[in-house]
């Protein structure tokens, strides 16, 4: 296992989960996190939130910390799914429902089963561009409604699906967060 992280904000303020070295991969620094988690606050409380590409889990839990209704886990490495589960059991957390898919998978999954997200959080490995397919599939397959709100880390300026306004752009170190809703 990984470097210790913290939870920044709601009732698991301060709260130690772990995080994980797997290459490829890295945590989201404390203070995108709680930048972001300041501007949808508003959206939070509860919400169906996802995050995607998982890791720790470490914003997932952030979203329960804040309000969330339920957080769907998504990650395909064993590892990632390993420390996940072992965060959700350390903190207690009931509203927390964990896949072990390609993101593809997942989101055939979440349209089987009729599942609307209010936020979603994406933020694959670098080397993956996926964010435009994801932001289609996630109006062809009806996961969001027009008020939900897609957030995507990456570490280039992205040219965002043409289906999407873009709500805020900003730059964090080597990062930019993106905060885009179905047009």
């Amino acid at each position: 296992m990984g470097d210790k992280l913290r939870v920044i904000s709601g009732y698991l303020k301060n709260r130690k989960i772990d995080g994980y070295d797997i290459l490829g991969t890295r945590a989201t620094m404390d203070r995108v996190k709680e930048s972001v988690f300041a501007s949808i606050n508003s959206y939070l409380k509860d919400a169906v939130f996802l995050d995607l590409f998982s890791g720790s889990g470490s914003i997932g839990i952030e979203a329960i910390s804040n309000g969330a209704k339920i957080c769907y886990f998504n990650d395909i490495n064993n590892k990632a799914i390993k420390v996940i589960k072992n965060n959700i059991n350390k903190l207690n957390i009931s509203n927390a429902i964990i896949l072990n898919k390609d993101y593809k998978d997942s989101l055939l999954y979440f349209k089987n089963n009729n599942i609307i997200f209010d936020i979603i959080y994406i933020d694959p490995p670098y080397n993956i561009d996926c964010y435009n397919d994801i932001l289609d599939k996630l109006i062809k397959y009806s996961l969001i409604n027009e008020n939900s709100i897609v957030i995507l880390e990456h570490n280039k300026l992205l040219d965002i699906s043409n289906n999407y306004e873009i709500i805020k752009n900003k730059k964090y170190g080597n990062k930019f967060i993106t905060v885009c809703q179905k047009k």
